[in-house]
Formats: structure tokens, sequence, C-alpha cells
């Protein structure tokens, strides 16, 4: 056997050992860009909404009175126009390109086109149709699978509500991945959806995984 057989077997086999844990940090900041870029798209779709805009929610039992019980909300924030959001908020992934650190090799996910049109510096970013379908099929599994939870969440103001949303810690083995990790949005004591810690102890996502 050549003297260089063993090597070779232990090159292969710490290779071996390194490329799940690649492939698994490439996949994570896929699908935390993913979750950041759709954040990013829905606040804004939500801004552009007139405030003073409303839209009809309640019961339309009728009250012994004769009288429904009907009130008007903002149709930003409402479930109407956030689940119509969510049909079509994903497409705008074809907007991004992708971004590597030169430093961490972490990828993020930045836009190429800007909502205003004002002009980009896009040195750096990879801009490619594979790229921009992957984000998309991340961005519709968040969006199918978090509905409720996205709904819940932005239907009220919060800061911070990219990282809130995006930047939780994976449990062991990578059961949840983000948005959440493990946590569920829950109610605080003023009724607004709040977020509960993860438990996890696996690798988390970057910040700043899309910039729009």
């Amino acid at each position: 056997m050549s003297g260089r057989g063993p090597a070779a077997l232990c090159l292969a086999a710490a290779l071996a050992a390194l490329l799940p844990a690649a492939c698994a940090r490439r996949g994570q900041d896929l699908h935390c860009g993913a979750c950041r870029a759709l954040v990013d798209e829905l606040e804004w779709e939500i801004a552009q909404v007139d405030p003073r805009k409303t839209i009809q929610m309640g019961s339309f039992r009728i009250n012994p009175d004769g009288s429904q019980s009907v009130v008007e909300v903002p149709y930003a924030r409402s479930e109407a126009h956030l689940t119509e959001l969510l049909e079509r908020v994903c497409e705008k992934m074809k907007e991004y390109g992708e971004k590597v650190d030169p430093s961490t090799h972490r990828k993020s996910y930045v836009r190429i086109i800007s909502h205003d049109g004002t002009k980009m510096d896009l040195s750096g970013v990879k801009i490619d149709g594979d790229v921009a379908s992957s984000l998309k099929f991340a961005c519709e599994s968040i969006a199918e699978e978090y509905e409720d939870e996205l709904i819940e969440f932005l239907s009220h103001e919060a800061d911070n509500v990219k990282d809130r949303l995006c930047s939780k810690r994976t449990e062991p083995r990578g059961k949840r991945r983000c948005p959440w990790h493990g946590s569920r949005p829950r109610r605080s004591a003023h009724g607004s959806p709040e977020l509960t810690a993860a438990t996890g102890t696996g690798g988390g996502c970057a910040r700043g995984s899309a910039v729009s």
C-alpha cells in the first residue's frame, strides 16, 4: 500500500465529519435569511397602507336588539391583510442576492433592487436564479408552517420584530429551525404576543441575515 494511503483515508474521514456540519450551517443561513427577508417584506408592505384605512371585524351574529357586534380595526395589521400578504410576499425573494462574509463564511441575503428605486451597492453580492429559487422555497415553507404565528405576532406593533422572530437558537439536532426554534408566541400581561425563550443548544441564526 502506498504511504499516502492512510493519510488519504484520514483526510476523507475528516471531510466526512465536517461536511454535515457545513451543510447544516448553509441550510441554517438560508432558512434564517429567508425568515428575516420575509419579515422585512411584510413590515414594508404594512407600512405602505394608509393608517386611516379600516376593515370591519368581529361576529356577524345578530344581537337581540337587531344589531351586529362588528368593530372597525386598522386594515394594515388586520388578519385579512396579513393573510393576503403571506400568499404573495415570497415572490419578492427574486429581488434578493446572496452575500458571504469573508471572515465567517456565513451567508446573508440582501435586496438587489431597492423599494424606492435608489441605486444599491451590490459589491460581493451573488445574483443567481438558484439563490432566488432556494430563498423563495424557504420563505414559502416558513409562511406556510408559521402562518398563524406570523399573523398573531405582526397584528401588533412591536420593536425588533425581525430579531425576535428569526434569531432564536435551535433545539438539539435541529429539531426546530428559524423562526422561533421551538418557541411559540404567548400572550403577555398586556395582551400582545411575545416569545418564550428557546432552551436548545444548537447553532443560532446569524443576526442580519437579511438586509432591506
